[in-house]
This record gives C-alpha cells, sequence and structure tokens, in this order.
C-alpha cells in the first residue's frame, strides 16, 4: 500500500501522478473505514482527497501553510501529515481530533471548526508574512457553503487588496450542511456552466485573479493548476468543482444525511445506532411548527443551515414553502432577520445551536433587543452533554444570552412546558424570548402547566420545605429532584424544589421568602458559573445571612472530555452535591 510510504507531505513528492491516484483510493478507504465505525465528517472528507493530496504534493507545508475552514474536511490533510495511525488503526481512533489542532502538528495553525473564518485568518498570516519579509504561499481552504457566512465576505474583501501571494481555494460541491440558500450561489452555478469564462464573476469583482477547474476530483488537473498558480504574486481564487461524499454511493446520493454522522453500515449505509422511533425535540418543534403554521400564515420558521437541527427534513421544509427560510451560514443575518419580522407584525421563530448562537451576540443586542422585537429563539444543545470539542462547547449560552437587557430567557424543564413556552413566546407581542430547548431528553411531567409566562420572574415552587433549598434551573431541574430524595435520604431534612424558568431575572418574592425558614439555597444550572444564573441569586442573597452554593461547570476550555467525568470534576452528581450541601449545614 502506497499510504505506508507516507510520514509527511515530502514522501508525496517521489510518486508518479499514477500512484497519487492509487494513493487517493487508499486514503478514500481507510476514511470511509474509520468515520463508518467511529462516526465524523463524512462527506466533506470524501470530496476534498484529491484536492488535498494534490495541495501537498504541489505546496511544501508547514512552511507553505494552508487553513482550512471549519477543518472538517482536514481528516486526509492529517493523514498525509504525520497522523495516519490515528485513521487506521481503531484503537488509536480518538488520538486525534475531528478538526485541526496545533498540539497534534507543525501542520495544523488554528484550533477552529466555526465557518467562515478561514480566509480571515490566511489574511492574517499573510499580512505577518509580508511585514516579516517572508515568501511563502497562503492557502485559504473554503466551501461554498461556508462563503455564505459574514467573514468569509469580510476577508475577500480584505484580501482581494493585499497585493500579495494570497491563494483562496473554493471547494464548490453545490451543497452546505444542507442545499445552498442565496442568490451568489446562482454565479457559482454560472462558473461553472461556462467553464469558470463567465464574464459575471463575482471573485472577479472583488478585484481577484481567478482560475476554474472543472474536474476538482482529478489529481493530475489539481495538480496541473495548483503548479500554475504557486509563488503568485497577487491574491487569487483557485475554484474547483467537486463532488460532495465522492467515491461512496450512499454519500453521493444523500448529501445532507452523510455530512457528518455516527457510525454506519459500509455495505448498506444505514446507522448502527439507530433511534429506534425515539422521540427527539427537534421532530416534534418541526412538527408544532408546521401545525401552527396552517393557522398562523406569519409564522416562519428560520435556519442558518441546520434546518435538522429542528426536525426539518426535506420533506417537512417542503410542507412549509414559504413560511420556512434557510439563510445560509449566517447566524448574525438570521437573528437581525428575525427581529425585522418581528417589527412588521410576523412571527419569527430562529432554531440554532447554542455553539452557533455566539456568532450572532450583536444582533441579539443591538438589532433584537434594543428594538425589544417580539422574535422568538430556540437555542438547542445548550448543555454540557451536547457536544464534546473545544471548538462546540454547548455550555456558554446562560451568561451570553440571559445578560441582554429586554432578552426574556426561558428554562423549561419538561415537554408540556417547553411547548407551553414555545405556544407563549410565538403569539406574545412584548419581548424578545429565547428558549433553552431540554438537553436531557424528552420529559413528560403529567401536571398542569402555566400557559402565559408574561408575569416575568415569577419561579414555581413545586415542593415547599424547609432549611435547604434547591432551584433546579431547566435541564437540572431533574438533578434537583435526586438531590432532594438524597437530602430525605441521608439526612431526613425535607428540602424545598424550585422550578426558576426564567434564566434573566429573579423572583424577589419567592427568594425572600425562603429567608424564614431555609439557611442554605442551592442553584443547579448546566452550564457555566461565571456570569450564570446562580451568581444572580447568590448576588440577591449578599447582604443577607442566607448561604448558597451555586453548582455548574468552571469557566475553562475542554475538548473531547467524558460528560460524566466532567460532571464529577465539578461535583454535579446528585451525591457529590449532597454532601457539599451536608457538609455546609453541619
Amino acid at each position: 500500500m502506497y499510504i505506508e510510504k507516507i510520514d509527511g507531505p515530502a514522501d508525496l513528492k517521489t510518486f508518479s501522478v499514477k500512484e497519487l491516484d492509487i494513493l487517493s483510493d487508499e486514503l478514500r478507504q481507510v476514511l470511509l473505514k474509520k468515520v463508518s465505525e467511529h462516526g465524523g465528517h463524512i462527506g466533506p472528507n470524501l470530496g476534498m482527497v484529491e484536492a488535498t493530496v494534490a495541495l501537498h504534493y504541489v505546496f511544501h507545508s508547514p512552511i507553505d501553510k494552508v487553513v482550512f475552514d471549519v477543518s472538517h474536511q482536514s481528516y486526509i490533510h492529517k493523514m498525509l501529515t504525520g497522523r495516519k495511525e490515528a485513521f487506521i488503526y481503531p484503537e488509536r481512533y480518538d488520538e486525534v481530533s475531528g478538526y485541526s489542532e496545533p498540539s497534534e502538528s507543525e501542520h495544523d495553525f488554528f484550533v477552529i471548526s466555526h465557518t467562515s473564518t478561514s480566509v480571515s485568518l490566511a489574511c492574517g498570516l499573510a499580512k505577518a508574512r509580508d511585514l516579516k519579509g517572508d515568501k511563502e504561499n497562503i492557502i485559504a481552504v473554503i466551501g461554498d457553503g461556508s462563503l455564505s457566512g459574514g467573514e468569509a465576505f469580510e476577508g475577500l474583501n480584505n484580501a482581494a487588496e493585499l497585493g500579495s501571494n494570497f491563494i483562496v481555494l473554493v471547494n464548490d460541491n453545490q451543497m452546505s450542511i444542507a442545499e445552498n440558500h442565496g442568490g451568489m450561489y446562482k454565479n457559482l452555478q454560472l462558473l461553472r456552466e461556462t467553464d469558470g469564462k463567465a464574464e459575471c464573476n463575482f471573485f472577479k469583482a472583488l478585484g481577484f485573479d481567478y482560475l476554474y477547474v472543472k474536474e476538482g476530483n482529478n489529481v493530475y488537473a489539481l495538480i496541473e493548476a495548483f503548479s500554475k498558480i504557486k509563488d503568485i504574486d497577487h491574491p487569487i481564487v483557485v475554484h474547483i468543482n467537486t463532488v460532495k461524499g465522492k467515491g461512496y454511493r450512499f454519500a453521493e446520493e444523500n448529501k445532507e444525511k452523510f455530512h457528518a454522522g455516527g457510525p454506519f453500515d459500509l455495505a448498506t449505509g444505514q446507522p448502527k445506532m439507530d433511534a429506534g422511533g425515539k422521540e427527539n425535540y427537534g421532530n416534534l418543534t418541526a412538527e408544532y411548527l408546521l401545525d401552527k403554521m396552517k393557522k398562523e400564515s406569519t409564522l416562519i420558521a428560520i435556519t442558518s443551515a441546520t434546518p435538522t437541527l429542528f426536525g426539518f427534513n426535506p420533506e417537512r421544509r417542503k410542507q412549509a414553502g414559504k413560511q420556512f427560510i434557510d439563510v445560509g451560514i449566517a447566524e448574525e443575518h438570521a437573528v437581525a432577520m428575525a427581529s425585522a419580522i418581528a417589527k412588521n407584525g410576523g412571527k419569527p421563530v430562529f432554531g440554532v445551536f447554542s455553539t452557533f448562537i455566539q456568532r450572532a451576540y450583536d444582533q441579539m443586542s443591538q438589532d433584537l433587543c434594543i428594538n425589544n422585537n417580539p422574535a422568538l429563539i430556540l437555542v438547542f444543545g445548550g448543555s454540557m452533554s451536547s457536544m464534546t470539542d473545544v471548538t462546540h462547547l454547548g455550555y456558554f449560552d446562560i451568561p451570553l444570552i440571559s445578560n441582554i437587557p429586554n432578552m426574556v430567557y426561558l428554562a423549561p424543564t419538561n415537554k408540556e412546558e417547553y411547548f407551553a413556552m414555545m405556544e407563549w413566546g410565538i403569539m406574545q407581542t412584548s419581548h424578545p424570548v429565547a428558549i433553552r430547548v431540554p438537553a436531557n431528553g424528552v420529559i413528560y411531567s403529567g401536571e398542569k402547566i402555566d400557559e402565559d409566562y408574561g408575569l416575568l420572574n415569577s419561579y414555581k415552587v413545586n415542593v415547599s420545605g424547609s432549611k435547604v433549598a434547591i432551584i433546579g434551573l431547566g435541564s437540572f431541574y431533574q438533578l434537583g429532584e435526586s438531590v432532594v430524595e438524597e437530602l430525605k435520604n441521608k439526612a431526613n431534612i425535607d428540602a424545598t424544589l424550585i422550578n426558576p424558568r426564567y434564566i434573566t431575572g429573579l423572583d424577589s418574592k419567592v427568594l425572600e421568602d425562603l429567608k424564614k425558614n431555609h439557611t442554605l439555597v442551592v442553584t443547579l444550572e448546566d452550564g457555566l458559573l461565571d456570569g450564570g444564573f446562580g451568581e444572580k441569586v447568590t448576588r440577591f442573597y449578599g447582604p443577607s445571612e442566607m448561604k448558597v452554593l451555586n453548582f455548574g461547570v468552571k469557566k475553562e476550555f475542554v475538548d473531547r472530555f467524558s460528560v460524566d467525568e466532567l460532571l464529577r470534576e465539578n461535583h454535579l452528581t446528585s451525591s457529590q452535591i449532597t454532601e457539599d450541601i451536608l457538609n455546609v449545614i453541619k
């Protein structure tokens, strides 16, 4: 096998083009074996095999610097830069990140996996190079889907006037995570249809030189193109036409499904871990919204390139028609647009991952909350247990969202409460509202649920006790139930249990009443302690004799962690919390 001869990019340069073709096939098979057994990003990597081989054949990494946008298509790059064992041997699969990681290799320059950033980052590398008087090639790799992000436009705009070597490799596979949306893609289509010869050229209009490669999965064609522009003295876009999922039939035929996922059967393409019809909030949300759309003609569901996050698969997108919009990878635009829809009498619902709403902080503050427009944001994956890559952590949203004035951030604890809050959030006209979608599975309470949340910051005391009060926020309410039970069993303490429901404010009356027969208040939140919900409660009790314990996660970046270990490290198991409580009240 040729792959066995590759310990670094320099080894490629001894290969013939025919041998590089064979190597590409080997790399693709190794890649497929790993992602089918381990999970990961499938389609993006399969489509970039030949381009990555050609890049490392022509250029001289790490002297020449390649920056992968999102870096979810960097698996082949990793195999060619000394990390192949982590793809060949199952026992070593977890040795490498699913994204670029400088601690792994000198060939990686940034820890990154949020999108539309490679051009900006490469711009900085190029500017520093020019100031130092160095001469290396700087290459930004970016997919057509990532071009819809605002930072990509900002980077291209600046890079075009660098006046020195700068190469933007646009990997055009005609897909984002789902299908592309936006006017720019008509121009990319025109360029593909004219072999790059159309006078109307987005990249040339910005000031770039331009080269089109029709066969973006042909090693020879790519080597020829890259050799032409190596050491170029001005900015250029190399536009390559590739196939997402190339070489694996199921991935080519179902590009959205095979963008990324868990282990699957190579022979059939079927997932190995079938949900078996288990309920999830994504599907439930889409079904609810589709039904609501029939009654409310101005209700519109908005996504920023992650439609299946809240259940909008292709069939449901078709059913929703004009009442569903995918703005592309553009969270900032999604929030600003939602604000304006609400301002003009519409009912926007923006579904977004916790890790991605970070990208739209300014729009939440300026465009939405200052204007106090009644848009609804559904925040999925707000939890320590949602995603574990350092670039996709989902537990920073509470400090981020809850401290913006005018925002009402709600934390439902069960299915009934979630849908009651969503109904209220859609129909009310007084506030911008966000809902932290429960992250601990679909739980039914079987209890009567309040329908009106207009009386802001009103907590619900579900169990009245004394001495110790547990305030369990959102997904951690059930943890609070376990702690109450343990306190009763271990110390015969009948603790109070409170569902705060509102992350953005305090119920002063409930908190004040606790002073009468409680000595300790405990807050539980599935998120960051610093700037979080619990600190607000602690500040309330500051001048008093009430003791307060806040439980959440400490401020740090953690990568590919075990959720159970992280919970234990932060004293977030019911037994640890109970022990800490008993130590304080003793």
